[in-house]
């Protein structure tokens, strides 16, 4: 059998870029003899380089048989690696471009989810300028409170803040708006917080899903930030304490949201379940972290697969599609 010449994304001009490395290193470090791996390491600035050395795109692209795209956030997430891989016709793991850029927004992704019955927090949209004080007494009067601002383009918690107060407002949209041109208030829905990845073409399954997890983030963190993520003081059980037919519409939410925002190979979704109001979507990540305190690693563990067993498998599609 022909070994497959596997590139791996890693780093890129993202607030994400040292979680890139990480799960880029757990990619390097669990592939399969199948493959002949390089470390494609892109730095801050966009320039890419093999073994400390400043390489072409076009070289990358001609000496590899698959990317692997461990890449997170802007660049690597929203659709921007994606054009230019398809430019040079290369094949790659994850989504494509257009659903990528799309998932990466949190407002295109809600309008998507409302339109298809997903059920997702309210919210409203602040832009870039429109941060002053009338803005944040508006939506004092007007929202319910207490709200999560958070940028409308980009991961791992970054720019995220919980308001309960008229003063926070203001702050917290300035804080979000150093990551986007937009800010999503949302509304605090409090409840148990979960999150479900699903798998193309796995286990007889044309969407598998996989187990929900509960996350119970540290008592000293207000929500699941990226202290609480990549700390390892988070609690995450897997799979989660819910109940049977909670856990079922966390995996049928998972599988639908993929499905409508036209993804591909696999993604993670999260959720907040709540006794009275029943099971919310927060937003759906197309490269789940994949580092050693991820959660996709996690469930793929819980119903006995290993992290090669999944990169062999997600490799293999992209290797036959596209």
């Amino acid at each position: 059998m022909q070994r497959i010449k596997v590139a791996v994304l890693r780093g890129g001009p993202s607030a994400e870029y040292d979680v890139s490395l990480q799960s880029g290193k757990c990619v390097m470090d669990n592939l399969s003899d199948n493959c002949i791996p390089t470390d494609v390491f892109i730095s801050k600035d966009g320039i890419w380089h093999v073994d400390g050395v400043p390489v072409s795109i076009e070289k990358v692209c001609q000496a590899h048989d698959v990317f692997f795209n461990a890449l997170h956030g802007e660049y690597g997430e929203d659709g921007k690696i994606q054009q230019i891989l398809d430019h040079h016709g290369a094949k790659y793991t994850g989504s494509g471009a257009l659903s990528s850029a799309i998932a990466m927004n949190k407002i295109q992704t809600k309008k998507i989810f409302e339109k298809y019955g997903i059920k997702t927090p309210i919210y409203r949209i602040v832009e870039r300028g429109q941060e002053n004080e009338e803005i944040a007494m508006q939506i004092f009067k007007s929202f319910p409170i207490p709200a999560i601002i958070k940028p409308n383009g980009s991961g791992s918690s970054n720019g995220i803040s919980i308001v309960k107060t008229l003063k926070d407002i203001l702050p917290a949209l300035k804080n979000s708006l150093k990551y986007a041109n937009e800010a999503l208030v949302e509304e605090y829905i409090p409840g148990r917080e979960a999150t479900c990845g699903v798998i193309e073409n796995f286990r007889n399954s044309q969407i598998y899903p996989l187990p929900p997890i509960e996350i119970k983030k540290p008592k000293e963190n207000e929500f699941f930030d990226k202290d609480a993520k990549y700390s390892g003081k988070s609690e995450e059980i897997c799979p989660g304490n819910f109940s049977k037919k909670e856990s079922e519409m966390i995996q049928k939410a998972a599988i639908e949201a993929h499905k409508v925002l036209g993804l591909k190979h696999y993604s993670r979704s999260d959720f907040i379940v709540t006794p009275k109001r029943g099971i919310y979507i927060l937003e759906t990540n197309t490269l789940p972290g994949l580092t050693k305190e991820s959660l996709l690693p996690k469930s793929l563990k819980a119903v006995g697969s290993s992290l090669t067993q999944f990169l062999d498998h997600v490799i293999g599609m992209a290797v036959s599609s596209r």
